[in-house]
């Protein structure tokens, strides 16, 4: 095959993989063989630079940068529609009354026939294409001019560069280039990695790709691209109605969105506003309300245009989902483990269908990242039923220099329990040290003293201990010891027999090991197998309670994060309290345990586990492990031997790749373990 043959046969293959990969969703090749495509296009044309057509793929990220992007007059003017700000069913019904009116029509007459889709939160686009051929691309601009981008635009591989099928002369095609969620939530975790710029929202991250002067910058976003209507047409056989025009640009190579629809009449408007409603957080993009149409496009030529708006549409609006109000305060909430969490007190705002006064800031990372400062105007974003957050501040409407925030400076010690508030140091989240004392802990606390590998007191449940916290009957573990036969058969479901049972349990519970004792207090970062070591190599409790960061360093596979939770733990008053009230109230052990010997395939091993495994649970694979010897570490030190990561594994994983600890995926460790 010669040259010229070769190179249009490379170009039509990968045009054919760009589409059922970006459009279809249905890749159908792997990515080696892709690139090895796109690789032989390229040397061809780089060998025979008269090889290379407007249309071709490599076009996708090639060109100069722009001083200035030049201006653009649209043949047929890009104009707005006229938006329904009313969000209710009554909105569809004020529009078809419009449009039955404008027509002339009784109420005996027939029901008008619409097209129904999606108002998408992005950037709108004109693409003018000349003989199947993309020639230029255009923002609307003021609707009648706009600017030059088809540079960046042919970085979106969703925007086909050569129509399929029969091309007309000039066929201009509108729609709206966006970013997925997903794709926005990856772009922003790059740009906070280099050291760049995050992005407000999606829409704000497409726009600003699109205006990109330089297009290799471009072509590193994830953009997407949906048709919905067209400009200038020459040539191009245009259908009867709106829904057929969306068919055609379909077989033509473009994404059309598939939740669209024809309907008849108000109700049936209503109807598609109330199910995309219930739709709206779970799609992958984002979208401000739906569109109405009027189907017949010779009905939308006779119902013409008031101003610079068509009467045969409209935007029907949800509630808007953010907001811009005054950040007034910022406080924390102390969580069931600890977790300190910041929350912005602000004006009363109403976004996303709701007056919301208060709002997550998530983190001090998250607060360092978006520069949010007490005294700003900031942007509140709430979707559906998720918690609002503060997106970003308004710099510009900023008073002054105001000072930045910092939680442990404002938060030194718990607002609940006045414990002293911690932050590890590859940790995001600050911690209350008061876990066995703390009320907001209380719950969590109780539950992981009396679990099964605990104390293991059983009958000692998350309802029965919902129960006994509501009731202010059990404050700290301790009081599990102090309970009478009285105060547990009167509880709700709770009957002499049950409550008979329960003490029963507790009573055996008093008598455990060192090992198990020291794994019920829930100190951060001990696990089961690190509470074995602390218990074989001290022995004694009063010898744990003693020991310093140094000594407690001398335990194998205690490290200087573990060390350090246990030290502030048990340098606690609070805590020390409890542990003592609990020997007084006859909790013991046998002190001195023996060190015995460990066998398995595992023995002396030490593993570290991150992120979510495909088949197992940490339970499941912590249990494994521990049955062939080994022990599973809360952090990654020069100690381990192992880290064994899944998805979304985090700063465990990085820590191991600088340590150069050998990493497992899990068929990895099902190996490891002779499975």
């Amino acid at each position: 095959m010669d040259a010229v043959a070769r190179a249009a046969a490379l170009r039509a293959e990968i045009a054919r993989h760009d589409h059922a990969y970006y459009v279809l969703d249905a890749p159908t090749v792997p990515d080696a063989e892709y690139d090895r495509l796109f690789r032989e296009l390229q040397a061809l044309e780089t060998a025979h630079p008269e090889l290379r057509t407007a249309d071709s793929p490599t076009q996708r990220v090639g060109g100069r940068p722009l001083s200035q992007f030049a201006p653009v007059r649209h043949r047929v003017p890009m104009l707005s529609i006229r938006t329904e700000t009313d969000t209710e069913a009554s909105g569809a019904d004020a529009f078809d009354a419009r449009v039955r009116r404008e027509l002339g029509l009784a109420d005996a007459d027939a029901r008008v026939e619409y097209a129904a889709e999606l108002k998408f939160d992005g950037l709108a686009i004109n693409l003018r294409y000349e003989d199947g051929v993309l020639v230029q691309a255009a923002t609307r601009g003021d609707g009648e001019t706009g600017e030059d981008v088809t540079q960046n635009i042919r970085t979106v591989r969703a925007i086909p560069l050569r129509l399929k099928g029969t091309a007309p002369a000039v066929l201009e095609v509108r729609g709206e280039v966006y970013m997925r969620r997903d794709d926005f939530e990856q772009l922003n975790a790059r740009q906070l990695a280099a050291g760049e710029k995050t992005f407000v929202n999606p829409r704000n991250a497409a726009a600003g790709s699109i205006r990109q002067l330089d297009p290799a910058v471009a072509a590193k976003r994830p953009l997407s691209f949906f048709a919905y209507g067209l400009g200038e047409t020459i040539g191009w056989p245009v259908p009867a109605t709106h829904a057929e025009v969306l068919d055609a640009l379909q077989a033509h190579g473009f994404p059309v969105c598939e939740h669209r629809a024809v309907l008849s009449g108000a109700a049936g408007l209503a109807d598609f506003h109330a199910r995309i409603a219930a739709l709206r957080d779970a799609l992958p993009f984002d979208i401000d309300g739906v569109v109405y149409k009027v189907n017949s496009l010779a009905l939308q030529q006779q119902l013409g245009f008031v101003t610079r708006e068509p009467r045969w549409a409209v935007a029907h609006k949800y509630p808007a989902q953010e907001a811009v109000t005054l950040l007034r305060d910022i406080e924390v909430q102390v969580g069931r483990t600890g977790a300190l969490t910041p929350v912005a007190r602000l004006e009363p705002v109403f976004v996303g269908g709701v007056t919301v006064t208060n709002a997550t800031l998530h983190n001090q990372d998250e607060i360092d990242r978006k520069d949010v400062r007490i005294g700003d105007w900031v942007i509140v974003r709430r979707a559906g039923d998720v918690i609002p957050e503060v997106v970003a501040p308004v710099p510009e409407r900023r008073a002054g220099e105001l000072p930045r925030f910092d939680l442990l400076a404002r938060f030194p010690r718990c607002p609940v329990c006045g414990s002293h508030v911690v932050r590890g140091m590859d940790e995001a989240v600050a911690r209350c040290t008061g876990g066995l004392f703390c009320p907001a802990q209380r719950k969590q606390a109780l539950l992981h003293f009396a679990g099964r590998r605990a104390m293991d007191i059983d009958g000692l449940g998350e309802k029965l201990v919902d129960q006994l916290v509501d009731a202010a009957i059990v404050k700290t573990p301790v009081d599990i010891y102090r309970l009478g036969i009285l105060a547990l058969a009167n509880l709700e479901r709770m009957g002499e027999k049950s409550a008979q049972n329960l003490l029963a349990a507790i009573e055996k519970s008093r008598h455990t090991t060192l090992a198990r004792f020291i794994f019920a207090l829930g100190i951060r970062n001990v696990g089961e197998a690190t509470a074995r070591d602390l218990a074989r190599h001290f022995g004694k409790l009063d010898a744990l309670l003693a020991a310093d960061e140094a000594a407690l360093q001398q335990v194998p596979d205690v490290g200087p994060i573990v060390a350090k939770s246990i030290v502030e733990f048990l340098g606690e008053p609070h805590n020390r309290e409890v542990i003592e009230q609990l020997r007084a109230a006859g909790v013991s052990w046998q002190e001195g345990e023996p060190k015995d010997a460990v066998s398995g395939r595992l023995a002396g091993r030490t593993l570290v586990l991150t992120g979510t495994l495909p088949t197992l649970s940490r339970e499941e694979a912590k249990a494994m492990i521990e049955g062939q010897g080994g022990k599973v570490a809360g952090s990654v030190s020069k100690k381990t031997d192992y880290v064994v990561a899944g998805e979304e594994a985090g700063s465990k994983l990085a820590k191991a790749q600088e340590l150069g600890i050998t990493i497992l995926d899990e068929p990895g460790l099902m190996a490891l373990l002779g499975n």
